[in-house]
């Protein structure tokens, strides 16, 4: 799987996407500008010290982005979607891409792309939910279509047994 930050504003937001990411053997794509360096403290901290472990890669735009992943299926999670994120069907290599905090993903991209658009339900009184946690609530989803496949699906205790 693919999460996709598009210009991404909040550091602690990326580092937390960036931990879920490690935890799932998802990749990250970043689309500049970014809201923050790499190398902020910050965004490290959020993502604790798994950010060294992270398959994370930065495109100038949108379109630098689309030119290196030519044909590639992406999902666009957005408040203003019709689809439900749980009613599509995610493939293994798949593209989630979220936008930024502020704004989410340009109009001008859902529009080309109304088909892809997914949401997530909730309350009309409130904007939208923070992004890092968006990006855990879709990913899992796909994850479990897919049968959490070569994940850990059974934990064990430290002191006591079952």
């Amino acid at each position: 799987m693919h999460i996709v930050l598009h210009q991404p504003e909040i550091p602690a937001n990326t580092g937390n996407i960036g931990r879920t990411c490690v935890a799932t053997g998802t990749s990250l794509h970043l689309i500049e500008p970014l809201g923050f360096r790499l190398d902020e403290k910050s965004i490290k901290r959020a993502g604790m010290d798994y950010w060294q472990h992270l398959d994370v890669n930065r495109y100038i735009n949108f379109e630098d982005f689309k030119k290196q992943h030519p044909g590639a299926k992406i999902w666009y999670a957005t408040t203003k979607a019709k689809n439900v994120y749980t009613d599509v069907k995610y493939g293994p290599d798949d593209f989630i891409m979220f936008g930024k905090e502020s704004a989410g993903i340009p109009e001008e991209i859902l529009v080309e792309n109304e088909d892809s658009c997914i949401r997530i339900p909730m309350l009309s009184e409130i904007r939208s939910l923070n992004l890092s946690n968006s990006v855990a609530v879709v990913l899992y989803e796909a994850l479990r279509q897919q049968n959490f496949e070569q994940m850990q699906l059974q934990g064990q205790l430290h002191r006591l047994h079952w």
